[in-house]
């Protein structure tokens, strides 16, 4: 058993701390939030993970997971220091380290004995050289430690299954006996453990996330293409994701990616390429096509309503993905925002997310379940995939409508099966039924002769 601290109860911190205790560690979680702690005493959550109360509860149970706001209990006999605070856009798309600094200064000044400082926040490259030398300057006394990168590759939604089964972990460190001995705390989750230098590692995080985001913009730029052309974007990613070189991951035409990883993470790659002197013309692409596909929503949404002022829309999801409450760069708090800039009256509903949208979206008039959200509906816009949205009684949501438009923008329903319920139906990068009757035919031209 080792004494692990985590600083920040956020869904990285806490998720990870109340794993490691699972593993069978000692673990004491810290934040400055004293309002958070007394919920996670009381064993109310601050986020919404599946799996994550129940795991919290029983290792609490046990005894090996405890929560404080004070450095001096979370430091006192740990040998591994977790560093797992928020790092948001700052004004120029840079990440803010304040909460970085914050933490790395108390950890300094509080700190009696040796000790591992594990960055597992997103950082910019060459934020473990800045952490250990802010440690270095605000020691009481000179203490022996060592800074390791141990970026996190975690889903929401899926947290407790991506750290308890990780396709990898990476650990970067000038120091490899510190290096040797995080690898030891990670052994007991079978995964290839990958060691490199601090800026290697910290770079390994930000291009991961670019890569996937890219993917997602990617296979949104052609389901513009297979708008025009009467493809189906959903056979054409199936088709690609056949090749091995390909795989089928992040291949779904959408709103675009949100939430609280890709839209910052690009942003500040972008940053530090620029502020070095590169030119990162793809990243920029990326974010582009992402902006892109929320105001394709209000365009068409424009067009078959004949605008917008006093139209009633239905925003079916507001989290950003599926099984979380996280709203951060979310669609549809854009394309509500959007809406409300056009004159129009928007309702919304989300499984789970609904306390956290009377916060974020105040103008919004929630409802209180899908039916209740289309009564008097002109148009419906799918903005998050959950799997009842799947199992909907459709044509009870119809009769519920004043108009029945339907904007698909996860593609979880059949365009056949909607025109013919009587829907006006329209997917990303999906055929409209008919819609191309008025086109003429595509004539493949004769082969020459001997060929």
């Amino acid at each position: 058993m080792k004494n692990i601290c985590v600083i920040g109860t956020g869904y990285v911190g806490l998720v990870t701390g109340t794993c490691f205790a699972d593993l069978g560690n000692r673990v004491v979680c810290v934040d400055i939030n004293e309002e958070k702690i007394a919920s996670l005493r009381a064993g109310k959550m601050p986020i919404y993970e599946p799996g994550l109360e129940e795991m919290v509860e029983r290792n609490v149970r046990a005894g090996r997971l405890f929560f404080t706001t004070s450095y001096e209990e979370g430091l006192d006999g740990a040998e591994f220091v977790f560093i797992a605070v928020g790092t948001p856009s700052g004004v120029d798309g840079e990440a803010d380290l304040r909460y970085v600094r914050m933490a790395a200064e108390e950890i300094a000044r509080t700190m009696k004995a040796p000790l591992i400082i594990i960055n597992k926040s997103t950082v910019p490259v060459g934020t473990g050289d800045w952490v250990a030398d802010i440690i270095s300057r605000n020691q009481p006394k000179p203490i022996e430690f060592a800074v390791v990168s141990n970026p996190e590759f975690l889903r929401e939604g899926n947290a407790i299954s991506d750290f308890l089964n990780p396709d990898r972990v990476v650990l970067g460190s000038l120091n490899k006996e510190a290096a040797e001995k995080v690898a030891q705390l990670h052994l007991a989750l079978r995964a290839p453990i990958m060691v490199t230098d601090l800026r290697t590692a910290e770079m390994i995080k930000y291009a991961s996330n670019a890569f996937l985001a890219t993917r997602i913009s990617f296979i949104n730029e052609i389901a513009a293409i297979c708008e025009e052309l009467g493809a189906d974007v959903k056979e054409v990613a199936a088709g690609m994701g056949y090749d091995k070189r390909i795989g089928r991951y992040f291949l779904d035409a959408g709103l675009g990616y949100g939430g609280s990883c890709f839209p910052k993470d690009v942003l500040a790659l972008e940053h530090m390429a620029l502020v070095h002197g590169t030119h990162p013309a793809l990243l920029r692409a990326v974010m582009d096509i992402n902006r892109d596909q929320r105001r394709k929503v209000i365009r068409r949404l424009r067009s078959e309503l004949g605008g917008l002022r006093d139209c009633v829309v239905g925003l079916l999801g507001l989290a950003f993905k599926p099984n979380t409450d996280d709203m951060r760069e979310a669609p549809a708090v854009e394309i509500a925002h959007l809406l409300r800039n056009e004159g129009a009256i928007v309702k919304g509903y989300d499984p789970v997310a609904m306390p956290v949208a009377a916060r974020e979206l105040p103008e919004v008039r929630l409802a209180k379940d899908p039916y209740d959200l289309a009564e008097g509906c002109d148009a419906i816009v799918v903005c998050t995939e959950w799997n009842e949205f799947r199992h909907l009684d459709m044509q009870r949501v119809k009769r519920a409508m004043r108009r029945p438009v339907l904007y698909d923008g996860r593609n979880i329903y059949d365009p056949v099966a909607m025109t013919e319920l009587g829907f006006r139906y329209f997917g990303v990068g999906r055929p409209v039924p008919n819609a191309h009757k008025d086109k003429p035919d595509i004539v493949t031209p004769a082969l020459p002769s001997g060929v």
